[in-house]
């Protein structure tokens, strides 16, 4: 009723209606949203149709003369029909597990190791056992792949892994639970350590838990993107979990002279794979039973895995 109001005492002032349109006005649509405004104008101004957009600070309403409404209104019809507006889609709700146990494994299994290998336990040169090698894992030590997530160089890059991997760890978890993510895990960095051999020349050599880490990362948003769990109606919604894993990656994986860039790109990359994988295999398990079984298998393939590499 106020733009009716300020359209009947506006007729004739030549700041709102134009010489061509009469005193006998019509409001054809009325917002709030001064864009949807203009969009309608654009679709009168397309049908010939006289209007005038009247703005008065709160709102603002489309007039057009008397002998032009019925065809205007029809003309805006047609244009909803044609541009229903969107809904927005709400994100899907997560029932999160408990990341804790997948967590405290990992940090266990990461600092045993590196404790055995600094002592050279029970006599083994661990790095030389358990280092990716590209000749002897082309030559059939599969093992290295998984051993070597478990090696570090030094303290710095043991705590660097251990931060980033509790990190990353803690959000694969609390939506996968601990033992189906960190099993995940484990596969998807084996299998970026395997293609990152694959593509080098076959004389490098790396040790670390980051291809890990970044398969943890990767895991989270392959997951989350692939499942939709977040609203789906803007693009940079439907891509947001992507986007923010790469620039994860970018900013933490990407530095420094020593850095295995080719593992931590093909540990997301393996890692995303697997959370796509696990939403087409459908509902991941979250009994414990379950988890407990996926967190045992994980623990039987790095256990497994050193067992076979000190014993050749």
């Amino acid at each position: 009723d106020g733009i009716r109001d300020r359209v009947s005492c506006l007729v004739g002032s030549e700041m709102c209606i134009r010489d061509s349109m009469q005193e006998d006005l019509r409001v054809v649509f009325e917002s709030r949203n001064r864009q949807s405004c203009r969009d309608r104008a654009l679709v009168l101004a397309a049908a010939q149709i006289p209007h005038q957009m009247i703005d008065d600070g709160m709102s603002a309403a489309l007039v057009v003369p008397a002998e032009f409404s019925v065809s205007a209104v029809e003309q805006l019809r047609l244009y909803d029909d044609e541009n229903p507006p969107l809904r927005r889609q709400p994100a899907k709700k997560i029932d999160y597990q408990d990341a804790v146990p997948g967590i405290a494994g990992f940090v266990l299994v990461i600092s045993i190791v590196a404790w055995l290998a600094g002592y050279s336990a029970f006599g083994y040169n661990w790095f030389e056992s358990g280092r990716v090698d590209g000749t002897l894992i082309r030559n059939g030590e599969w093992w290295r792949t998984i051993t070597a997530l478990t090696l570090h160089s030094g303290v710095g890059h043991l705590v660097g892994n251990l931060v980033f991997g509790v990190l990353f760890g803690l959000f694969a978890g609390r939506l996968l639970g601990s033992g189906v993510a960190w099993l995940a895990i484990v596969v998807a960095a084996a299998s970026g350590n395997a293609a990152n051999t694959l593509l080098l020349e076959s004389t490098h050599r790396s040790v670390g838990a980051s291809t890990a880490v970044f398969a943890a990362l990767g895991l989270v948003a392959g997951f989350v993107w692939r499942g939709k769990l977040m609203a789906q109606d803007r693009w940079s919604y439907r891509f947001g979990p992507i986007v923010g894993g790469l620039a994860l990656l970018m900013y933490t994986g990407t530095g420094g002279p020593n850095t295995d860039i080719g593992a931590h790109l093909l540990g997301f990359v393996g890692g995303f794979l697997f959370g796509m994988l696990l939403i087409a295999l459908g509902p991941v398990p979250t009994d414990r039973r379950s988890q407990t079984v996926a967190g045992a298998l994980a623990l039987l393939i790095v256990t497994s895995s050193w067992l076979v590499a000190l014993q050749v």
